[in-house]
């Protein structure tokens, strides 16, 4: 009975975490749209941080709750779910065609900045305040990027919805206040039924936040991915997923960090998983090159070398 009840409670966090976040997002982009500020901008903060605001509440909410295990497991955990499962699945639905910049520079910039997180892991043991001011500079330098991109007419920025006549201040302040109580509610509600879930089961947090957790917060990126392939609309679908992976590590390992009252511990374990991590966005890179685009023979490289993982994981 125990385990069903903190299953429901798990599903029911995660369900407040994915809605919270669209109306959290939905009503902050469109006031900073009322207050006059450009659309661009609005797209490159508000929105595409958006897409990880599950990711950074349950990431957040573990830092401070010494659940750094479910922390630094969600974003890995997450950033391999992202290439082998999503970006496997989709591509076996229909060839996803790659962009340059997303190919020549954002794939290998995961890679760097996977191997910064392992090497802060192994040398430190740890993400202090200061390795995290570390990936917040990385993450304004990779806004700067998207800026330069958007500047250049680059399609790679989310889209900001317009605002219609019932948008007015009080109704978008509302939504915002609601969003941010849905997140912190289903964040404390996912984080809690987590732990207790693996201590029910006898695994380690960092099981937990690798798999549950991680497919949990990735979800929306499933969803969204996979529909988009069956309606033949691939065209952002590598650019989409590689900009979550980048912002998981630098935005919200780097709020996470920030905020903790303590650093957050890295077990020397995640140091498999971060290699794993950098296999996975490498060996995307190698299956995109030649033709620049995945097909179906990448997506089924990427989705069994992902069932091998969690399959080795689990024994």
């Amino acid at each position: 009975m125990e385990i069903v009840f903190n299953f429901s409670l798990l599903i029911i966090g995660f369900v407040l975490l994915m809605k919270g976040a669209d109306v959290f997002v939905d009503g902050a982009s469109k006031i900073a749209i009322k207050m006059h500020v450009p659309e661009i901008v609005v797209g490159l903060t508000i929105v595409a941080m958006g897409t990880s605001a599950p990711e950074a509440a349950i990431s957040i909410t573990a830092a401070l709750n010494n659940g750094a295990a479910i922390s630094i497991g969600n974003v890995i955990g997450s950033n391999i779910m992202n290439i082998a499962l999503i970006l496997g699945l989709t591509s076996i639905i229909a060839t996803l065609p790659i962009k340059d910049n997303t190919l020549k520079i954002e794939i290998p910039f995961v890679v760097i900045i996977t191997v910064i997180l392992c090497m802060m892991g192994y040398f430190f043991h740890e993400i202090n305040r200061l390795a995290a001011l570390l990936l917040i500079i990385l993450f304004i330098a990779f806004l700067s990027y998207l800026y330069w991109l958007s500047k250049k007419g680059v399609d790679s920025v989310e889209e900001v919805e317009e605002l219609s006549e019932k948008d007015t201040y009080l109704r978008l302040l509302a939504l915002i206040v609601i969003g941010a109580v849905m997140i912190v509610v289903g964040s404390n509600l996912t984080v809690d039924a987590a732990k207790a879930i693996a201590k029910i089961f006898g695994i380690s947090d960092r099981i937990i936040g690798l798999t549950i957790v991680a497919f949990g917060t990735s979800l929306p990126e499933l969803v969204t991915s996979v529909t988009a392939a069956r309606k033949g609309k691939t065209d952002i679908a590598i650019g989409n997923i590689v900009g979550s992976n980048i912002f998981n590590i630098l935005f919200v390992l780097g709020i996470s960090g920030l905020v903790s009252p303590s650093p957050i511990f890295f077990d020397s374990a995640f140091l498999i998983d971060g290699v794993i991590a950098i296999v996975a966005a490498v060996l995307l890179f190698v299956l995109s090159y030649s033709k620049k685009s995945l097909n179906r023979i990448g997506g089924i490289i990427l989705l069994a070398g992902y069932i091998i993982y969690i399959v080795k994981m689990m024994i």
